[in-house]
């Protein structure tokens, strides 16, 4: 007998991953509902209804979480739950992350990259309690957030340990104590997943690779415009065209490159002999930025930039069947709550003023918001929507040689 309940009667609407994952009318994004600038204040059941009725409105029908440690995950179900007694017609699935460390993450010891932490076990066993409860829910389970990119150096583990955790949650799907339909993966950089250079290329990624039912791949041009910024700028050639123009181009090269190390991992992927789906994990572009990514940086960051990242990237997504997860639904001030203006405060489509960002503006002129709000403040346009006074914030990054471009 299966061991898998429901937390309610079963949905007959319910949809496998299979079948919302790469469909248009199937919208993602990466959610929380954080509004204060720690995680200790964990949003109420109605703040995140509030939330989860505006990504509806925006056509938005998957989730995706990163933990399972802290309570705001559960919150997230249960409005969900409570949304779909309400309103039945309401649909939304959930991509849950469970958080993967390595031994003394976070801690002020010394730490091993080549142990994993104890907690791990009781993130993986509250994950499949979760999925367990919310079957009609939950349709994927995410090992780890970049936790085997090198550059996370407070807590990346080996990937022999997210293969590990994989194979324990496909056995469990075997078994009949997870749904059989559930999909499995780890969501993380493109060169975790062979997509870079070759230090990656291990045996144990292979049979990652192997052991998944699909990629989850991140890629984040915009941080590269300070890290590797070979593609960013405007060409000598383009200078006799507007502003706006050398904009769109430069726009246009930074789709180009995350499009390339999604192909990148791809070509890896066939390399070993594999064939599998391939979704964005996470990609996003932030609005502010008070150090790299800023005007004291590589000009990348405002509003104007991020609406073109996420109109272009989107769209090349819908056309290719691809699920973009995109990061993130609203500002989160926590997550560097030192500086206010740090790029990871800014990453979201909704300040925390309820305001809809440039990218979201034509959805309020469209009335898709009405009679919705947040905390209760109607979903309204940044700049008063006067878009001359948000053109004022807006930069062109500096001249880019052709000889660069090609390197």
């Amino acid at each position: 007998m299966s061991l898998v309940s429901c937390h309610s009667s079963h949905s007959p609407k319910s949809k496998t991953a299979a079948e919302i994952l790469g469909n248009p009318n199937f919208q993602a994004i990466c959610y929380s509902g954080y509004r204060q600038n720690t995680r200790e204040i964990t949003p109420t059941l109605e703040q995140v209804k509030e939330d989860l009725s505006i990504l509806s409105a925006m056509n938005i029908k998957i989730i995706r979480t990163y933990n399972v440690h802290l309570p705001e995950v559960e919150v997230i179900l249960k409005a969900i739950t409570a949304l779909q007694k309400e309103q039945p017609e309401f649909e939304m699935y959930v991509m849950l992350g469970a958080w993967i460390d390595c031994k003394n993450a976070w801690t002020n010891q010394p730490v091993d990259h080549f142990q994993e932490s104890e907690r791990n076990e009781k993130e993986i066993a509250e994950a499949v309690r979760l999925t367990q409860l919310y079957p009609d829910i939950i349709k994927i389970i995410a090992v780890g957030n970049e936790a085997m990119v090198k550059w996370a150096t407070s807590y990346y583990v080996q990937p022999e340990v997210i293969l590990k955790w994989v194979n324990h949650l496909q056995a469990l799907k075997k078994s009949g104590k997870l749904p059989k339909e559930l999909w499995i993966t780890s969501s993380d950089n493109f060169a975790s997943w062979g997509g870079g250079t070759p230090d990656y290329h291990t045996n144990a990624l292979n049979e990652l690779i192997k052991a998944v039912d699909y990629i989850s791949v991140h890629t984040y041009p915009m941080h590269d415009t300070h890290y590797n910024p070979a593609f960013w700028g405007i060409l000598e050639e383009e200078q006799s065209l507007s502003e706006k123009q050398q904009i769109e181009k430069a726009m246009l090269r930074a789709r180009d490159y995350a499009i390339n190390q999604v192909e990148a991992v791809q070509k890896y992927m066939q390399s070993i002999g594999v064939e599998k789906t391939i979704h964005i994990g996470e990609t996003g572009w932030a609005t502010s930025c008070h150090h790299f990514y800023g005007k004291n940086g590589s000009k990348a960051t405002d509003e104007y930039k991020s609406a073109i990242y996420y109109k272009m990237i989107t769209k090349w997504c819908d056309q290719n069947k691809m699920s973009c997860f995109y990061f993130e639904a609203f500002d989160e001030s926590w997550k560097d709550a030192q500086h206010p203006e740090g790029s990871e405060n800014h990453f979201g489509l909704i300040n925390l003023q309820s305001e809809a960002k440039y990218a979201l503006w034509d959805m309020v002129d469209k009335g898709i918001f009405k009679g919705l709000t947040r905390d209760g403040k109607p979903i309204t346009k940044t700049f008063g929507g006067n878009e001359s006074e948000l053109l004022k914030n807006v930069q062109l990054p500096a001249k880019l040689h052709q000889a660069t471009l090609t390197q």
